[in-house]
């Protein structure tokens, strides 16, 4: 088949090496510019230096305008492959080609649709992370699955860890995909839309760590936060702490959420927990922190005595 791939970051980069290694014909590349976004300036490797590096041509922009859907036209595409596109595809575009749109998104739709899929499915402590290949259709990541994979989510992964995992699904998958319909097998299972979530970009914001909140909760996302991520954060009095290692503490602590209370083994445990009052809350227990200078420390040399707090804005 012909095909067209529209495509960004590094998932769109494992799509079109997977294309180009399969037994069809890669017409033409859409891809957008270059990023400084604090999650798009990451897993950025290049769809367009790829393409052009195999001969593909490439049309870049943010939106499909008026010029890529000339170029879709020219190309004469069978079908189009999309993957980590981040605009809206309008129907006449998706529509287009003979067998129209597939789509891979790295969730096990109908579960997390939109942004991010996997660092919020960790943060929310699922058991498991995949990737879709559905048929696009005019709702965002909603139409019909052509294949599913799954892989488990582990106690001390993290979304690099997860991430590297669901990447390595694309390739397959989208070839797999691409041989049932080239075939003419097309087995579609329709998402349950009642039990369909959307989730928006990640910003700096939702780093930020809530020590109300219950300790696992936090352990997650500091996990789902971790390398290359924008780690969660926190503050010592004005100081914003990166916290880059962390547990549920062994033991229950009580009293105000997010005191700097007792060393626990490798770590410094933080009362974690709206009703920590009560006394049966596990701690946070923070194992490595960072400061905004990039220097690296063990909790236990940071936090040389005990007391005090940690908040979520700066304090005086």
């Amino acid at each position: 088949m012909r095909v067209v791939l529209f495509g960004y970051q590094t998932w769109g980069y494992r799509t079109l090496e997977a294309l180009l290694t399969s037994e069809h014909e890669v017409a033409l590349a859409v891809t957008h510019p270059a990023s400084e976004h604090a999650y798009e300036s990451i897993w950025s490797d290049s769809v367009a230096e790829l393409a052009e590096a195999n001969g593909v041509p490439v049309v870049v922009r943010n939106r499909p305008d008026e010029d890529v859907g000339q170029a879709l036209k020219d190309a004469d595409p069978d079908i189009i492959v999309a993957n980590n596109w981040r605009t809206w595809i309008p129907p006449h575009i998706f529509e287009l080609p003979r067998h129209g749109t597939l789509n891979v998104h790295d969730s096990l739709l109908p579960a997390y649709a939109g942004f991010a899929p996997v660092i919020w499915a960790l943060i929310n402590g699922e058991a498991e992370v995949g990737v879709t290949a559905h048929m696009m259709n005019e709702t965002l990541d909603a139409g019909d699955i052509v294949l599913q994979r799954a892989v488990p989510v582990g106690p001390t992964d993290t979304a690099t860890d997860l991430f590297h995992r669901t990447v390595d699904l694309i390739g397959p998958i989208v070839v797999d995909a691409l041989a049932m319909i080239a075939a003419g097998r097309r087995e579609l299972v329709a998402q349950d839309r009642a039990k369909a979530s959307f989730f928006h970009k990640r910003s700096i914001e939702d780093s930020r760590i809530d020590l109300g909140r219950p300790a696992a909760d936090l352990e997650r996302l500091v996990r789902a936060q971790s390398d290359p991520y924008p780690n969660a954060f926190c503050y010592h009095g004005s100081t914003r702490l990166r916290i880059v290692s962390a547990a549920v503490s062994t033991g229950r602590y009580g009293g105000t959420p997010g005191r700097i209370f007792i060393k626990e083994g490798d770590g410094v445990v933080i009362v974690a927990g709206a009703d920590a009052r009560f006394g049966r809350n596990h701690g946070l227990l923070v194992r490595r922190v960072r400061l905004d200078d990039g220097t690296e420390r063990p909790a236990l040399a940071y936090f040389r005595a005990m007391g005090g707090y940690l908040t979520s804005h700066p304090t005086s």
